[in-house]
C-alpha cells in the first residue's frame, strides 16, 4: 500500500484539469502573443483563464499576472514594491513564520539596503496585530504576511493586519498559496493589495502561479523580457498551465465545501489518535483556526529525518516540513518561532491530507506511525533515560 499524506508540499493534478489542458500542448499550441489566427486563439484561452480566476478571487481581470511560480510572485512582491517605493522608505515587515520565498526575498533586500523586522508568533504561530502596529512606522512601505502557514496551518487574521498596515500607508502583501483550496478569497474584502498563488496547491499543474496586483500599485520588474502580461513580466505564456490553473481553482472553489468537511474528518481522526496513542507527543498549530488539511507533530527523544524514511519503506508519504526545505537538517523556523524548544522541534513532522485519500489511509498511516515511533525510540539513550534506564555512550 502507498498512501500519500503531503499534499501540503504538492497535490496531484485533477483528471478534469489535465483534460482541459490536453489540447494546448498538441492542436491549440500557438504563442498567445503571435497575430495571427493560432496566436489568437491561444490568447482567446489565456484571457478566459485571467478572467476565471480573477472573478475568483473578487479582482479585476487587468490585475492578475501569470508568473512561473508562487515563489516568483514572491519575489516580485517584495522586491518590487520594496525597490519601487525606495524613495518613500526602506522598512518592510514580514512575520517570521513565512515561507523561505518571502524569507529569502527579505534577506536579499536587507543585504541591499533595507531594514527588515520580522514579526513574533505565538504558540500557536499566530501573527498579533498589536505587534505590527508596535513594529511599523512612518518608513514602512511594505508588509508581507502569508495568509496559511505551510507547517502548522494556522490562519491569519489577514484583513485585522491589512488594515493596520493602510492606516499607515503600507502595501500589504499575502502569500495565499496554502490558502488558495480551503479559503474563499476577496481581495477587496481582505484589504490585500499584492497576493501569490500556486496552482500544484490546488490540484492544478505544476510550474505556473500567479500574482494580483491591486490596480494602481507599480512594481519593479522581477523579469525582463518581451511585452507579455502587459510588458510587466517577461516569457512565453505557459498556456496549458494558465488554462489548467484556471481549471484547478475553479473545481477547487465549487468543491471547497465538501473537501474541507471530508478532509477534515480524516485529519482530525490522525490527531485524535496520536494524541491517544503515542506518548511524549507535541502538536504544533492552532486547533481553531487553521485549515482542516495539516498536522504538525513534534516525537520527543528521537530525530524527524528517522520517522521519514521508516514510514516511507512502509508505504506512507509525509514530511519533515516545508518541501522546500527538506533537505536541510536545521530545525523548522516556523516550530522555533512558535517557541518549540529546539531539541523537540528536530523530531517534527508534518501530515498534510487531500480530497483523495481515505479512512483506511489514515488508519493505516496511524498504525504505521505508532510501530515508527516505537521502533525508534528503544534505540533511543533519551528515551531510555526519561523511561528509568541510563544513559550509555
Amino acid at each position: 500500500m502507498h498512501i500519500y499524506i503531503d499534499h501540503a508540499a504538492t497535490t496531484p493534478c485533477d483528471k478534469r484539469v489535465v483534460e482541459a489542458m490536453l489540447p494546448f500542448f498538441t492542436q491549440e499550441f500557438g504563442n498567445a502573443d503571435s497575430q495571427h489566427f493560432y496566436g489568437r486563439d491561444t490568447a482567446n484561452a489565456v484571457a478566459n483563464a485571467r478572467d476565471t480566476i480573477a472573478d475568483l478571487i473578487g479582482c479585476k481581470s487587468n490585475e492578475l499576472y501569470f508568473t512561473g511560480s508562487g515563489t516568483e510572485a514572491d519575489n516580485w512582491a517584495l522586491k518590487g514594491a520594496a525597490l519601487h517605493n525606495r524613495a518613500k522608505g526602506n522598512h518592510i515587515i514580514i512575520s517570521s513564520i513565512e515561507h523561505h520565498a518571502i524569507l529569502n526575498a527579505a534577506d536579499w533586500l536587507e543585504n541591499n539596503g533595507f531594514k527588515v523586522t520580522r514579526l513574533p508568533v505565538d504558540a500557536t504561530g499566530l501573527v498579533n496585530a498589536a505587534d505590527l502596529e508596535k513594529a511599523i512606522d512612518d518608513k514602512t512601505t511594505l508588509v508581507s504576511v502569508m495568509y496559511v502557514n505551510n507547517e502548522v496551518g494556522t490562519i491569519q487574521p489577514i484583513r485585522e493586519l491589512a488594515a493596520v498596515a493602510h492606516a499607515h500607508g503600507a502595501l500589504f502583501h499575502s502569500d495565499c498559496v496554502q490558502a488558495m483550496p480551503y479559503i474563499k478569497i476577496n481581495v477587496k474584502d481582505l484589504g490585500i493589495d499584492l497576493l501569490s498563488m500556486s496552482a500544484h496547491k490546488f490540484y492544478g499543474p505544476k510550474g505556473v502561479g500567479a500574482l494580483y496586483i491591486r490596480n494602481g500599485i507599480k512594481l519593479d520588474k522581477l523579469i525582463c523580457g518581451g511585452g507579455q502580461e502587459r510588458s510587466q513580466r517577461g516569457g512565453t505564456t505557459n498556456t496549458p498551465l494558465v488554462v489548467g490553473m484556471a481549471k484547478a481553482l475553479q473545481i477547487a472553489t465549487e468543491e471547497m465545501a465538501e473537501n474541507n468537511a471530508k478532509i477534515a474528518l480524516l485529519c482530525n481522526r490522525f490527531i485524535d489518535r496520536v494524541i491517544a496513542e503515542i506518548p511524549y507527543v507535541r502538536f504544533n498549530g492552532n486547533r481553531t483556526s487553521c485549515v482542516p488539511s495539516i498536522a504538525n507533530f513534534s516525537f520527543e527523544f528521537i530525530e524527524g529525518e528517522g520517522i521519514l524514511m521508516l514510514m516511507d519503506r512502509n508505504g506512507v508519504a509525509v514530511s519533515s516540513g516545508s518541501a522546500c526545505s527538506s533537505g536541510s537538517l536545521d530545525p523548522s523556523h516556523v516550530l522555533l518561532a512558535m517557541g518549540v524548544p529546539i531539541e523537540v522541534s528536530h523530531g517534527s513532522i508534518r501530515f498534510s491530507f487531500g480530497k483523495d485519500n481515505t479512512m483506511e489511509e489514515v488508519d493505516y498511516a496511524v498504525n504505521i506511525l505508532v510501530d515508527t515511533i516505537s521502533k525508534l525510540r528503544a534505540m533511543s539513550p533519551l528515551f531510555n533515560l526519561k523511561t528509568g534506564g541510563t544513559y550509555n555512550v
